[in-house]
């Protein structure tokens, strides 16, 4: 019975994500807006019905693409921060994976930078889970923290004003007019506000 079960839940996985795969194609190649759930479902090669089996809605797909990124975010922090790597060193990793992964999926950016924002209102009606941005944030506070155990982040400024500042990257990168590339943007940007994060002389 126990191995029925198993065999379930895998084939729900996969159903899952063989849905968020054909979104991924389909959001890619028309948009979000232009994409219906009739679209994703015959590139999945499942019925309509089985969209709603794991989603409310599209923006709710969208939601968990998001939320995907979020885990490999944490992930990535906190095996670096096992392993001991330098604060500088695991907060650029975490956010140029961020970056790569919203510069290839750059319909989920919108919905990145207003959960981000707590002041974008009009997203959060078509937002399920509400509590996606501490989500997020709290990767960022606790690998700031993490730099300023180490001694290797200025001890001064709260985590969360860091958090803030790391954040807005992102959104500055993607409304940018500037000749950089979304990558190159969030790098450049990256490499400034850690010398800014550097102690000052004397202060160790």
């Amino acid at each position: 019975m126990v191995e029925i079960m198993g065999r379930r839940e895998r084939k729900k996985l996969q159903s899952k994500q063989t849905i968020l795969a054909a979104a991924v194609s389909q959001f890619m190649a028309k948009g979000v807006r232009e994409t219906s759930i009739a679209d994703i479902m015959g590139t999945a090669k499942l019925g309509i019905g089985t969209f709603y089996n794991y989603f409310e809605s599209k923006e709710a797909l969208l939601l968990c693409l998001l939320e995907q990124i979020v885990e490999e975010a944490r992930e990535t922090s906190r095996d670096m921060m096992e392993k001991k790597r330098s604060a500088a060193d695991t907060l650029s990793a975490v956010m140029l994976k961020t970056a790569e992964k919203l510069d290839a999926n750059r319909f989920v950016l919108p919905l990145f930078l207003s959960v981000a924002d707590r002041t974008a209102s009009p997203m959060k009606k078509m937002m399920p889970r509400p509590k996606m941005a501490p989500a997020f944030k709290s990767v960022f506070v606790e690998l700031v923290k993490y730099g300023q155990a180490r001694g290797e982040f200025r001890a001064e400024i709260s985590a969360e004003l860091v958090t803030e500042m790391f954040h807005s990257i992102f959104q500055a990168a993607s409304f940018s007019s500037l000749p950089y590339s979304f990558m190159d943007n969030v790098r450049l940007k990256i490499e400034l506000l850690l010398n800014g994060l550097r102690p000052r002389l004397g202060e160790n």
